[in-house]
């Protein structure tokens, strides 16, 4: 059945041109008219969604190219979630996603509004306009240009057909100057400009070595939100974004079917690492566990000195743990505890920063080793540029915890840190490239690596970990059993009498 999504894509030329400023501006002040919102982004990226979460309380879904078909990516721009096998109606979306009709979806873009993978358009942003055949607004910097500008848009508007480019948004450029560049850009393009955006250094986003610093991690990240809605209520024709989304035309996908591995009143449990040392997840990746029966109980390894109770998964994801270096050093029992658990068996998932957070020590950044698990050999290093970036597919070398020898998973690298021992259970191959090296530590109950998966796009492997954990659950509560049915018999056992004691009875 066809599904209404009025929608939005904000991109840019080039990357650092205002796009999470705009998405994040756009969504506060849409939500300030009472407006049912959805954001996602387009991509990888795990930061910027995490600033769509801050503003409008909802985590926002990935859309990627490269992991997923266009049939999952319309799904879930669609926002419908997955069914089990032989229902009669669609589960309800277990990752607290807005979920249901929606007022708008801002989609925001990745790098240039053309970059995909290598120098190709593939998976870019234009890429997933096309397919979605989603409008799209240009954020333009107008730093040091006037005419030119022009030009600009008239190469965005004719490298493609359809370029899917509906109109412009001019930022960093002053209230007097704004009417000249609008008349100027449309006389010249026949592209509406619908606002601007003057500079506004009280409401920027820093950056750091792996993109902005997290939502988190910005004190007054709201009032900074606040300012920039209410100069966009000034300066942005919010009424004609909002008609221009409303003219895109519906979605019409399937709803994917999953068969739960673990019913849904009888989950697995997974721990899941959640705090600012590990918070790089996919929104909808967390879903499809929990669509296949996973529980995921948060826990954190800066201040939880012990793993939730009665766990049958660990997940440890991406994120800084470079960063809070000293802070999970001192953790000594949660190492302990961890590093016991998974030697034992306990299905355990380690990515980027989770797979550093395994090994033996993590460098900070000025350098400084700390102690870290010590499951895994080696040291996590500081280097000074990305390291095998980007995206990849993997093959397995041997049968493992998420995939069978010789099979495939499409993956994403994004680390400054390296490893000295990065695995070799893995053959990554970089796409329309000849590159290629080995990574990543599996057995039948760990995968470990710095490659990240979205689960979402791999359901082969997030049914395999499932498994994993409901056959480690199974065999705890047998062995749990077993020691509660030994002391009952030891408990009602009769005590024999002793020699001395029978000898004295006569």
């Amino acid at each position: 059945m066809p599904v209404s999504v009025p929608r939005l894509v904000v991109s840019a030329p080039a990357s650092g041109g205002g796009k999470t400023t705009v998405t994040c501006g756009l969504l506060r002040a849409f939500q300030r008219r009472g407006l049912r919102l959805q954001a996602c982004k387009c991509g990888p990226d795990y930061i910027d969604p995490l600033f769509h979460e801050r503003v409008i309380g909802v985590p926002s879904r990935n859309l990627d190219l490269f992991v997923s078909s266009a049939e999952d990516v319309c799904r879930l721009l669609a926002g419908v979630p997955d069914g089990a096998v032989g229902a009669t109606q669609p589960a309800g979306d277990p990752a607290g996603r807005a979920s249901g009709p929606v007022d708008l979806t801002i989609v925001e873009g990745v790098m240039g509004y053309y970059d995909g993978v290598a120098v190709s358009d593939q998976a870019s942003s234009w890429d997933l306009a096309r397919t979605t055949q989603s409008p799209t607004i240009l954020v333009v910097d107008c730093r040091g240009r006037a005419r030119s500008l022009a030009a600009e848009v008239l190469g965005f508007l004719r490298l493609r057909e359809p370029s899917c480019i509906r109109g412009i948004i001019l930022n960093r450029v002053s209230q007097m100057m704004y009417p000249q560049l609008k008349a100027l850009i449309e006389e010249e393009t026949g592209v509406s400009v619908l606002g601007f955006l003057p500079r506004l250094d009280d409401c920027s986003l820093k950056s750091r070595h792996l993109g902005l610093v997290g939502a988190d991690e910005v004190e007054d990240l709201q009032a900074r939100l606040d300012r920039l809605a209410d100069a966009m209520e000034q300066t942005v024709d919010l009424d004609g974004l909002l008609d221009l989304a409303r003219m895109a035309p519906a979605l019409d996908p399937a709803p994917r079917q999953l068969d739960p591995v673990a019913s849904p009143g009888c989950p697995v449990r997974i721990a899941l690492a959640r705090d600012l040392a590990f918070c790089f997840y996919y929104a909808d990746g967390l879903g499809t566990l929990e669509s296949l029966g996973a529980e995921l109980v948060p826990f954190s390894p800066l201040t939880d000195g012990q793993l939730p109770a009665d766990i049958d998964g660990l997940y440890l994801g991406g994120g800084y743990p470079e960063l809070h270096a000293s802070q999970l050093e001192a953790n000594v029992s949660l190492h302990q505890q961890i590093a016991g658990l998974v030697a034992a068996g306990l299905p355990t998932v380690a990515e980027c920063g989770g797979f550093m957070y395994l090994q033996e020590s993590i460098e900070d950044m000025e350098g400084r080793p700390h102690q870290m698990v010590g499951l895994l050999p080696g040291r996590a290093y500081k280097t000074d540029h990305l390291r095998r970036f980007g995206y990849v597919t993997m093959e397995a070398s041997k049968d493992g915890l998420l995939a069978e020898a010789g099979q495939t998973l499409r993956a994403h690298g994004l680390h400054y840190w390296d490893s000295e021992a990065p695995g070799e259970d893995f053959h990554a191959q970089k796409p329309q490239s000849r590159r290629s090296w080995d990574c990543c530590v599996t057995t039948p109950t760990l995968y470990a690596g710095y490659p990240h998966l979205n689960f979402y796009s791999e359901p082969v492997a997030a049914r395999r970990f499932v498994e994993a954990c409901l056959h480690h659950r199974d065999a705890r509560l047998a062995a749990s059993a077993g020691t509660r049915a030994d002391s009952a018999a030891g408990s009602a056992r009769p005590v024999a009498a002793s020699p001395d004691t029978e000898g004295g009875a006569r």
